[in-house]
């Protein structure tokens, strides 16, 4: 069975991908009006049992703008005159969304500021507050 491999941990089986195809809006000549070769593909997100239940979460969330009421992810393609190369930009354009949607954000690292940076945000604040002094009132009592 032919899978499209999104990372290490997750591949998704072709099965689970539903194509269509259409008369393309693109180039063509007068070939656009007799040949189908627009692709729009459908991807069941909320529905696919390849996709770990945390990663599929992840995704949902993510991808929530871009999915039906159903989960479903519908990605159109009609960049090329021919329908095999836009079947693969297609799958090329699934691969990438889903890989991003389903990547584990990058935990952050708390770090402290230097002592150099600290004392140099202080001798700032010291600098400002003298510039400010000058330009008080002088009182001449």
């Amino acid at each position: 069975m032919e899978q499209l491999e999104i990372n290490r941990d997750v591949a998704i089986p072709l099965d689970e991908i539903d194509f269509s195809f259409a008369r393309s809006s693109g180039p063509g000549g007068q070939n656009v009006n007799k040949v189908e070769t627009k692709v729009v593909l459908r991807f069941d997100l909320a529905a696919s049992g390849s996709i770990p239940f945390g990663a599929r979460q992840r995704a949902l969330e993510k991808l929530g703008s871009r999915l039906t009421k159903n989960g479903v992810l519908v990605i159109h393609c009609d960049r090329h005159r021919d329908r095999s190369r836009n079947r693969e930009e297609a799958l090329e354009r699934l691969r990438s969304v889903l890989a991003e949607a389903v990547s584990r954000p990058r935990r952050r690292v708390p770090s402290r500021p230097s002592r150099s940076v600290k004392e140099k945000r202080l001798s700032d604040k010291r600098q400002r507050s003298e510039t400010k002094k000058t330009r008080r009132r002088v009182d001449l009592e």
